[in-house]
């Protein structure tokens, strides 16, 4: 019989992106000793994420901070691994120059309707939108075409690394969600994304867990070149050069830890989307304490 105990198993869920390839890069790549535990990555689109944290199916998961209105009783938020738009978000595009009052009766292709980038618009908006939902990386090629699996598509909600390359398609921006949110809100980041740790693993090993999540944050921050190459891997349609600047807008000092002020923008985001009635219960976030 052998006399090595079973590490425990960790499954991981995150997007398949740059930022998240290159947050997680130490940890996927064996740059770190993890100890007694073993990480298993799942990469998958990040509304798929959130609709399976309602199972509970990953021990640490990336989630939409919207979604987790509706996961407190299973997740508590890691204070570190955040993504953040500060000054910077999901936008909203169109084929020809558009207001935001132009939108509003128009059919917005959206990544998902527990992302926080659907919620940010609906706050944005002040009132409900009609919308159809598309793979977040189809979104630009629907809105380029007017039409997704013959549904009409007057405007795109885009996230991930179309910011960057939506001008490629010759679309027009109505609006960044991370620049209006941040004139509503004191300058606060618009919180978007966060990693999620299952409550019941308990105190121990959330902690440690979380700690070799920051340690793997750490590493690519300090080790660029290597993370980036990783992340290289995952940069649709991006160069070296947009690659590095959208890992920098979302692997940042957000993303080592929210911070005091990163923590009342995600309690802002909460209790505003329970004001315009589309979180029903008024959620006060649960941070896992950072040593």
């Amino acid at each position: 019989m052998s006399s090595v105990a079973a590490k425990q198993l960790i499954r991981v869920g995150h997007s398949p992106d740059p930022d998240d390839a290159f947050m997680f890069h130490a940890l996927a790549n064996d740059c770190l000793d993890t100890g007694r535990y073993q990480f298993v990555h799942e990469l998958v689109d990040i509304e798929t994420l959130n609709r399976r944290a309602f199972a509970g199916e990953l021990e640490l998961t990336a989630v939409s901070i919207h979604a987790y209105a509706f996961l407190q009783d299973k997740y508590a938020l890691c204070s570190c691994g955040a993504s953040m738009g500060d000054g910077y978000g999901p936008m909203v595009v169109t084929r020809d120059a558009a207001t935001l009052d132009d939108v509003r009766g128009r059919v917005i292709a959206v990544p998902g309707t527990l992302t926080s980038a659907f919620l940010a618009l609906r706050l944005c908006l002040g009132q409900q939108f009609e919308h159809v939902v598309v793979p977040f990386d189809e979104i630009i090629p629907a809105v380029a075409a007017g039409e997704y699996e013959g549904q009409q598509v007057d405007a795109g909600l885009i996230i991930h690394e179309g910011q960057l390359t939506y001008g490629d398609q010759n679309l027009k921006l109505v609006v960044d969600l991370g620049q209006w949110w941040g004139q509503q809100n004191d300058g606060l980041p618009l919180p978007l994304g966060a990693n999620a740790i299952r409550k019941d693993l308990g105190e121990q090993a959330i902690a440690e867990v979380q700690q070799l999540l920051y340690d793997s944050i750490k590493y690519g921050l300090d080790h660029r070149h290597d993370a980036l190459a990783h992340a290289m891997k995952y940069g649709r349609d991006l160069d070296t050069a947009k690659t590095d600047k959208f890992v920098g807008m979302y692997v940042n000092d957000w993303t080592l830890d929210f911070g005091e002020r990163g923590r009342e923008a995600v309690r802002r985001f909460l209790q505003q989307g329970h004001e315009c009635g589309a979180l029903e219960e008024l959620v006060v976030p649960e941070f896992v304490p950072l040593d």
